[in-house]
């Protein structure tokens, strides 16, 4: 078996235990349950970062990863959205945001790249500039 394994394998594989033929505990679970194991992950994320763990920090992101995962694949069963649809969004989201990278923009600096991010946040919220 080969360590190298695709998305699309960890997709199946949370189809799987979410199947008739998968495993009691994980096909039990909802959106609203998967938060309390979510954010139990990203504490662990926390503590190898903080820790300077990254062997720790490697396994840590996948046991988040996999959350994530598990996530859209209890809203894909009930049709709300898919992994597809996720990674649409994030992706329109970070370019439209940065414009200083893929558009006309210009930062220097964070400090000018956070602003511009704020500012192009609050124009795709319909929200006014403060």
């Amino acid at each position: 078996m080969s360590n190298k394994h695709t998305f699309e394998e960890l997709l199946e594989l949370a189809a799987k235990l979410r199947s008739d033929t998968g495993c009691p505990w994980d096909r039990k679970q909802t959106i609203a349950s998967m938060l309390e194991h979510a954010e139990e992950e990203i504490h662990e994320v926390r503590q190898a970062i903080e820790n300077g763990d990254h062997d720790n920090l490697k396994e840590e992101l996948g046991d988040v990863l996999f959350q994530l995962v598990m996530i859209a694949q209890i809203a894909k069963e009930h049709e709300y959205f898919n992994m597809d649809d996720v990674i649409a969004g994030i992706h329109h989201k970070i370019i439209s945001r940065h414009t200083w990278v893929f558009g006309d923009d210009k930062a220097s600096t964070p400090e000018e790249a956070l602003e511009l991010w704020r500012l192009n946040k609050e124009k795709e919220k319909n929200v006014s500039p403060e």
